[in-house]
């Protein structure tokens, strides 16, 4: 009986190397491909995705219109909201380390039996003060595999919020380059209409001069229409887009000031970085790993609810019938109590939370690796969007250049050649017209291709 103590120990040694041991605090996605995208590009192992979106935009007014969104946009103020709740879920479960401390003041007027009393007295006031803890050990783990779930459950949280900037930074850059675009546009059917003005004034003076006939006039003047008509449209494309970016920068709709299309520059250089790159800077990609860190925990938690809880509970106080016995040796009381609570049928309720809690894991772990897929066919899309884009951008330039030497050409011929009609000139006119707006969009599509790459890639969440 001697050496109970050093049995006691012993044990109590191997409760806790057994619980160092089965405690396993890492998860494995044993997902890691190689390659994530197509591309004809060089792989360059500095990604786009590095440069701070002040450096890759490099237009003023939009770096200020970004600088509103981030500041007003009230998709990023609700996201703040909820880093602000995982933080105070991520301080709980620090706090359920510690042990609880609770007092309680009580006073009790109860009337006495006559066995009770023996006679003496009917009526006794018990007053009573008692202050209480409990403390949970943690032998198994299961507090501190608890908190790391908060913990990565929170710092999901912090990474949405960024997943949030990126696509907002798109939207915005977007928006812009699209607005961009539409005033190219607008300037270039306004430029028509000048000229298709001042071709039913020549075709009236050729008519009078018998050089044309009236359905020559005719033409022309439905020419200018035409582009009349075109105008509206491109007008009210463009404020639906201002109206929509104004919502995006949490302001009443109205007018964005911004630059122009013609003096953008492009990033001097877009590379992709490799597939490792990829994962780390891609925030919706960290978001489902993190989620799969915190349910790899929910699992510990759970596995440790079939391992009896050790608690210890103390408590003291006074209690006296008489005031004159408070704060006095008579009137102290106090007691300390270990419990063991070993769960041994409570209706597979701890084997079903398991067998769920598994389940999830695994939807998770097949969800974080469809981000990863997404992530490699955003990349391969907007790469190859890009290098598209700027190829038809070179040969329509070639084209509106022929084109307007067209126009030139059949405008000469036409006074001098009478197998030349102006139904000649409309025609060369409105394809060069048509060119000119495709040759604007292909400059568009090409800036859209280039923010879909820098966010896809990841970029816009580091200043």
């Amino acid at each position: 009986m001697k050496r109970t103590p050093q049995y006691v120990a012993t044990l109590g040694m191997m409760s806790i190397l057994f619980s160092c041991q089965i405690t396993k605090t890492t998860y494995q996605t044993d997902y890691q491909p190689q390659e994530l995208f197509r591309s004809n590009q060089g792989i360059d192992t500095t990604s786009s995705a590095t440069i701070p979106w002040r450096t890759f935009f490099r237009d003023e007014y939009l770096q200020g219109l970004i600088e509103e969104g981030l500041t007003n946009n009230l998709d990023v103020k609700m996201s703040l909201t909820r880093i602000e709740a995982a933080r105070a879920n991520l301080s709980q479960s620090k706090a359920s380390f510690f042990p609880d401390l609770t007092v309680e003041g009580t006073m009790q007027r109860a009337r006495m039996s006559y066995p009770q009393s023996f006679g003496f007295f009917k009526y006794a006031t018990l007053h009573e003060v008692e202050a209480s803890t409990t403390w949970e050990l943690d032998v198994w783990g299961k507090l501190a595999s608890a908190k790391r779930s908060a913990y990565y459950k929170f710092l999901k949280t912090e990474v949405a919020q960024q997943a949030i900037q990126t696509q907002l930074i798109a939207q915005i850059s977007q928006y812009y380059y699209q607005l961009l675009v539409l005033d190219r546009q607008i300037d270039i059917v306004e430029c028509t209409l000048e000229n298709r003005a001042q071709d039913v004034h020549a075709m009236k003076q050729l008519k009078a001069s018998t050089i044309v006939t009236e359905a020559d006039v005719v033409q022309s003047e439905v020419n200018y229409l035409e582009a009349q008509i075109a105008l509206p449209a491109i007008q009210k494309q463009r404020q639906e887009i201002e109206n929509a970016l104004s919502v995006l920068l949490g302001r009443i709709p109205g007018e964005i000031k911004r630059g122009v299309l013609e003096i953008q520059s492009i990033p001097n250089q877009i590379s992709v970085g490799v597939a490792a790159e990829l994962l780390q800077n891609r925030p919706d990609v960290q978001m489902e790993e993190l989620a799969l860190a915190a349910y790899f925990e929910d699992i510990q938690v759970v596995k440790r609810s079939f391992y009896p809880n050790l608690m210890l509970t103390a408590s003291f106080g006074y209690s006296s019938y008489l005031w004159k016995d408070w704060f006095t040796p008579t009137g102290l009381f106090a007691q300390l109590t270990g419990g063991l609570l070993q769960p041994i049928f409570n209706k597979r309720q701890n084997k079903t939370r398991l067998a769920l809690t598994k389940a999830t894991y695994q939807e998770q772990l097949y969800r974080f690796q469809q981000s990863v897929l997404q992530a490699g066919k955003e990349v391969s899309n907007a790469l190859y969007a890009y290098q598209i884009a700027e190829e038809q951008r070179a040969l329509r330039q070639v084209q509106v250049e022929k084109l307007a030497l067209a126009v030139d050409y059949t405008k000469k011929l036409m006074l001098y050649n009478r197998t030349t009609t102006y139904t000649d000139v409309l025609t060369s006119e409105q394809a060069y017209l048509y060119a000119a707006l495709e040759m604007a969009t292909n400059e568009g599509e090409k800036w859209q291709a280039i923010i879909q790459l820098y966010r896809s890639l990841g970029g816009g969440w580091k200043e």
